[in-house]
């Protein structure tokens, strides 16, 4: 499926050539068959890709495994008790949610666990053994990521109809499961993934290329694009000077790999490679070591699978959002994932909380300082979450939209999903003049610096508010989004 442009024992370009982007001359090491492994200590950990050295990784790093739990029943104790609200006990569940990888819901009562990737290590090539990349190499290629699971329960759909008895929630299940992502969107995603680490280790033996955002967390739709994380290092990387040059030696890779096209370098804060994978027809945004993006995605998952109505309220207003012109970072307005972060707040913070705080109530899973090639085992012993809020999904809409209409304060507050709460804006840089204020989760960064215009601001305010009026008004989804419309596309 994806013909291989630089076959074994020939070098990934011509030593002639120079450097893509003209500012950096090549280093010979990266034109040697390979970059043999011997060399790659010294290029990868230890370099910054100009002679400069830099701290040295941690040398004990894991296989990334996906691997299912044993289909084994919970014991008798596995409900508990967080902060005064009971668990959902693992007798009442048809998974086993006790001691799980987190990825991976297996069923009980003789179903068969969900079929995915076989968790194994790409093959070597003709002059390297199995045994020798493992040697060598301690960041080994991931093994590829399982299938989506589904919502606790067999069935989704009769899951989710519980909340769905009126109309507004019932037009809200069927845009969710015509527009959520499929298992084969994933799977698609993934072996372009795999394929684009191993070309990839061509250059650089000991990087990690992850899946990130959307396509991983649980909230990505049919035509979401991907996300990838290149991770070369243990310690942070020059964005402006090293990501740029690393990025630039892999645009000239892929230049010459038949099933990418318009692979374009974009030079921002965080510079990134945009390209598009022909066989899957996804496009792809590729960083380097910007690891928050990893560990953002392990958190937006684990809320995204601890309560069956999260995913769908939130594709929702992603498609609500974008259909009113306010989800589009670059011009102004709101990214996904702010809008994300707005949806989970909101849903933390009702007198009856729909998800708690996970980063309070898992603080170990969720450590901003835990090894990154922990990071997606970190939360895989979770539990679904049981909340007393029995809202449906339209009623939870017409409370997000009244919630940033009358009681979110913009001027004075700050939206926190790491603490569940709205914290008071202080004069701090990040917050001081800023329209909207969401916290990052984990380098309480603001995500929502883009709306950086008050006429931006006012359109997303005046958008809110229009919607909520004429959803509490005719408590019919097509008058603030066209379903058929919004399917087709």
């Amino acid at each position: 499926m994806y013909p291989s442009a630089a076959p074994a024992g020939c070098p990934p370009y011509n030593s002639k050539h120079g450097h893509g982007n003209g500012l950096y001359p090549l280093p010979q090491a990266f034109l040697q068959h390979h970059q043999q492994l011997a060399e790659a200590p010294r290029n990868i950990a230890n370099t910054n890709f100009h002679g400069r050295s830099l701290p040295a990784g941690p040398s004990d790093i894991p296989l990334y495994d996906w691997k299912p739990s044993p289909s084994t029943p919970p014991g008798p104790h596995a409900s508990a008790l967080a902060n005064g609200r009971k668990r959902h006990s693992g007798d009442h569940s048809p998974y086993n949610l006790k001691r799980q990888h987190f990825s991976s819901p297996v069923p009980h009562h003789g179903s068969p666990p969900a079929v995915g990737f076989s968790p194994s290590v790409s093959r070597p090539g003709p002059r390297e053994t199995q045994s020798t990349l493992i040697q060598h190499s301690p960041l080994s290629p991931q093994p590829s990521a399982p299938r989506m699971p589904p919502l606790w329960g067999e069935n989704p759909r009769s899951s989710l109809q519980a909340y769905a008895k009126d109309k507004l929630s019932g037009q809200m299940v069927e845009l969710f499961e015509a527009c959520q992502q499929q298992s084969t969107d994933l799977e698609r995603k993934e072996l372009c993934r795999a394929q684009l680490q191993r070309e990839i280790q061509r250059l650089f033996p000991l990087v990690r290329l992850y899946l990130a955002g959307s396509s991983l967390s649980g909230f990505g739709s049919r035509n979401s694009d991907a996300d990838l994380c290149l991770v070369i290092q243990a310690a942070p990387v020059d964005q402006r000077n090293d990501a740029v040059y690393v990025l630039s030696l892999i645009q000239q890779l892929f230049y010459r790999l038949s099933y990418i096209e318009r692979p374009q370098l974009i030079r921002a804060k965080v510079p990134i490679l945009k390209f598009r994978d022909k066989v899957s027809g996804v496009e792809f945004d590729l960083n380097v070591n910007n690891t928050v993006g990893i560990r953002n995605t392990f958190l937006l998952r684990s809320y995204a699978y601890a309560e069956r109505r999260v995913r769908p309220i939130i594709l929702v207003v992603k498609r609500w959002a974008r259909h009113h012109r306010i989800n589009d970072a670059s011009k102004g307005t709101l990214s996904s994932y702010t809008l994300v972060l707005m949806v989970l707040h909101y849903l933390q913070t009702l007198p009856e909380p729909v998800i708690p705080s996970l980063q309070n109530e898992y603080p170990e899973c969720f450590s901003p300082s835990m090894d990154i090639h922990r990071v997606p085992e970190g939360p895989r012993d979770i539990p679904p979450y049981s909340s007393s809020n029995q809202a449906s999904l339209g009623e939870l809409l017409l409370g997000f939209l009244k919630y940033y209409t009358n009681v979110f304060r913009w001027d004075k507050q700050v939206i926190s999903v790491r603490e569940a709460k709205a914290l008071p804006k202080s004069n701090s840089l990040e917050w001081r003049d800023k329209f909207i204020c969401v916290e990052e989760p984990f380098d309480g960064t603001n995500t929502a610096r883009a709306v950086h215009e008050k006429v931006k601001f006012d359109a997303i305010k005046a958008q809110f508010a229009e919607s909520w009026q004429m959803l509490q008004l005719r408590k019919d989804l097509n008058f603030i989004l066209p379903i058929r419309n919004t399917i087709q596309r």
